[in-house]
């Protein structure tokens, strides 16, 4: 899938996300919803749509590790390298929130979710938006993630503005969630 963020309907799909619309994308284990981070109105409306309290914070997703440079400032270096190593993968970290995502991104908790994703075309998603996605599992709350395009749009109808291009990958389960400073797993991995 290389140069897949040159095609054009993955471009039509960054398009709808800077005009703050959700989109659905497929990631390392079910489909995503996706929005801009920096965009209120695009995370309240993926809120929303998943029935899903703010004060759970969402996961952002990027390309790579570069587009987290924000987020990761203040950070130690050995933390750093830590999650330059472990990347990309379906390894979501929770890292020190340093207040530069907004409140509606980390639930107004201490600690930040990151992923650099291994999926090609969230990652060629994220390029092509220009930077980071929030990234949630495309199901309402309490009911199972969806694993095909079909099951989203058996949730979610034609209240989505996109959908991305492409399946989900092999991985069983959804990410796992640690946390960089103490080490301690959240959600276990497949």
């Amino acid at each position: 899938m290389k140069n897949l963020e040159l095609r054009p309907r993955l471009r039509q799909v960054a398009a709808t996300l800077h005009r703050g619309g959700v989109v659905a994308c497929p990631t390392e284990a079910v489909w995503g919803l996706s929005c801009d981070p920096k965009n209120a109105r695009a995370v309240q409306q993926l809120l929303a749509l998943k029935q899903r309290e703010p004060s759970k914070g969402l996961i952002l997703i990027a390309a790579d590790i570069a587009m987290f440079a924000p987020y990761l400032h203040g950070l130690e270096p050995a933390l750093i390298e830590q999650l330059r190593n472990s990347w990309p993968a379906a390894i979501t970290w929770l890292i020190p929130n340093n207040h530069t995502a907004s409140p509606w991104i980390s639930g107004g908790r201490n600690t930040l979710a990151l992923r650099v994703t291994a999926h090609p075309v969230a990652a060629a998603l994220s390029r092509a938006f220009g930077g980071p996605l929030v990234s949630t599992s495309a199901n309402p709350q309490g009911l199972p993630p969806a694993k095909s395009l079909m099951k989203v749009k058996a949730y979610f109808g034609n209240t989505l503005d996109a959908c991305a291009p492409g399946s989900i990958g092999h991985a069983a389960k959804p990410s796992e969630i640690r946390n960089l400073v103490t080490g301690e797993v959240i959600r276990a991995a497949s």
